[in-house]
């Protein structure tokens, strides 16, 4: 049997009672609210019962002392309806942008604790417009709905109470309307819902796209993608528009029919308040008081049938956000602390496929790294050097096999503790829109004082280059380091890593994007950092490991060769391959 899906009022009330726990703790002020809007509904049905006095005493008997205090009344009225509806606004807002303001941070805490695989499988710009532009539609869900049941429900109650109290014959014309609107209302709401989650993966796609041609506008210019880019945002576009005419369209349907039952329902009472005036039995107070009533219940039957548009979109937001929260995380379970790294690293039998891959990315490995060696990892592109690298601070997890680091399997670690223990340069490097003391300064080295700062980029020999930027190392270098060249951003990730000074080294094509003249400076900065440390380098640069401990040779997520530089272009075998490859083409 297949299971079943919960019904849409079962999964709204799921998500109602999610989102109250993000008030719960606002009690005091979500109480204030509450009362304001009672206040603010009460209002209307007051106001409903001065028009009788107002036409009896005024117009039709000529009572100018009662004249004299209900035109005060109705002023007395209107500003205590003023007050609490700015009450009732400032408390909502206050409460509207907490619960915003939470989500969102528990979000972004959130995506800090995502595994890896969750950053390939999820197209950057659908995760970036869930933190930010569906959390901003859920209180849609939470306040339009509190501000619908509270106030206008409550002004529904309250004037149709008072029209039972007028005639109870005449109100019941009215009651013959609510059923109906009842059922077209729930009829649409789950098409609205639909939609909503239409346009939210409409817009995380714009906003994709957005991303890819600031990130690679160099790339459409050159290869002149400037059509088909355009082409792409438009057809983007053109799906928002279409969802968003879809939404109006539906919500317009519904809000017509519910006014056409209302406009009947009107015309009805008119028509037999009219024949109970002529015999008398319905004076001109009662009708003005009973048609004002009937009138004032129009606009919050429109906001309720209006609101769904509202409603169901904040709703599917909801389901957004919680079903952001709600992916798994990062396993870190591990309970024993790793202070220092003072044995060896190891790979026993290690088998890792990708999710959904075909096959395996590597393939019964079996490493020993002794500690303060220093580990060299060669092969063609796509043999699986840097995803073994990636498997050592667990940014992925081993399918079989394990790794362990003095003695202890890596999962018995607590990821913070494993990761305190490691740096790593990447082939692909990442700075921030800052300065430069704050992109070397990074993270757990953010206290690192000026001198610390400037040694490692000494040592990283960046300094140079530095100290010629306009505000030295205070210099913003922009989003993603765009105003430094490819081998400054690398020396000053490379910085970064010498700062923070850890045990355990991961150079992943550290010396990718230099020079010949900044790679030798920069590798004898690492051949000093490297000295008693652990370290895994990736190279395809052979020139670069030749005086590693050892040097792996990889292919096919296979090691197929090990042993030092010397000994492996003796054997002649893939190694001495790929180095006379390098070196006649060099």
């Amino acid at each position: 049997m297949k299971a079943k899906h919960p019904s849409l009022l079962q999964n709204s009330w799921y998500l109602y009672r999610r989102l109250w726990r993000y008030l719960s703790s606002y009690w005091g002020i979500f109480t204030i609210a509450i009362i304001a809007m009672l206040i603010v509904a009460a209002t209307h049905t007051a106001f409903a019962y001065l028009i009788k006095p107002l036409i009896n005493e005024g117009f039709v008997d000529k009572n100018l002392k009662a004249m004299r205090w209900l035109p005060l009344a109705i002023v007395g009225l209107f500003v205590l309806r003023g007050v609490f509806n700015f009450i009732n606004e400032y408390c909502t807002a206050y409460l509207s942008g907490h619960l915003v303001q939470r989500l969102r941070e528990e979000m972004f805490a959130k995506l800090l604790r995502l595994p890896a695989h969750f950053y390939q499988n999820n197209a950057s710009g659908r995760v970036i417009s869930r933190i930010l532009n569906d959390v901003g539609q859920v209180t849609d869900a939470g306040f339009n709905v509190i501000t619908v049941v509270a106030k206008d429900g409550v002004t529904l109650i309250g004037l149709l109470l008072y029209l039972l109290y007028l005639d109870w014959r005449l109100t019941l014309v009215t009651l013959i309307a609510i059923p109906v609107v009842g059922v077209a209302i729930r009829l649409s709401n789950k098409r609205m819902r639909r939609l909503s989650r239409e346009n939210q993966q409409y817009l995380g796609e714009m906003t994709q796209i957005l991303g890819e041609n600031v990130d690679g506008h160099k790339i459409v210019k050159i290869y002149g993608g400037q059509d088909y880019e355009t082409k792409r945002f438009h057809q983007s576009a053109l799906s928002v528009r279409h969802n968003l005419i879809k939404q109006t369209a539906a919500n317009s349907a519904n809000t017509a029919f519910t006014q056409l039952m209302i406009a009947i329902a009107l015309s009805l009472i008119v028509y037999f308040a009219a024949m109970r005036a002529a015999k008398n039995t319905f004076g001109a107070g009662d009708f003005m008081s009973f048609l004002t009533a009937m009138i004032m219940m129009f606009d919050p039957i429109k906001r309720i049938t209006t609101i769904m548009q509202t409603l169901q979109r904040g709703l599917a937001a909801a389901e957004s956000a919680f079903g952001f929260l709600d992916i798994a995380e990062e396993n870190d379970t591990g309970k024993l602390a790793l202070n220092h790294f003072s044995g060896s690293l190891k790979l026993e039998n290690v088998v890792f496929r990708y999710p959904e891959a075909e096959k395996n990315a590597l393939n019964n490995i079996s490493l020993s790294i002794p500690s303060g060696k220093m580990i060299a990892l060669v092969g063609s592109s796509g043999c699986g050097k840097s995803t073994l690298a990636h498997l050592l601070p667990r940014f992925y997890e081993v399918t079989e096999g394990v790794i362990t680091i003095d003695g202890h399997d890596i999962r018995d670690y607590a990821l913070s503790d494993l990761r305190h223990m490691m740096a790593l340069v990447s082939q692909d490097i990442v700075l921030f829109n800052g300065t430069v003391a704050e992109n070397v300064a990074y993270g757990e080295c953010a206290a690192s004082d000026t001198e610390k700062i400037t040694a490692a980029l000494k040592a990283a020999h960046a300094w140079d280059f530095v100290q010629a930027l306009p505000q030295g190392i205070q210099t913003l270098i922009g989003e993603k380091g765009t105003k430094l060249s490819g081998g400054q951003r690398q020396r000053l990730a490379i910085a970064r890593a010498l700062l923070k000074n850890a045990p355990i080294l991961i150079l992943d094509e550290a010396t990718s994007a230099l020079d010949t003249e900044s790679e030798k400076a920069v590798q004898a900065a690492l051949d000093t950092l490297m000295q008693n440390r652990t370290t895994l380098v990736i190279a395809h640069r052979l020139s670069t490991i030749q005086n590693a401990d050892q040097i792996v040779v990889m292919d096919e997520g296979r090691i197929i060769e090990t042993g030092q530089h010397q000994e492996l272009l003796q054997r002649g075998g893939r190694y001495a391959m790929l180095y006379n490859m390098q070196f006649h083409a060099s």
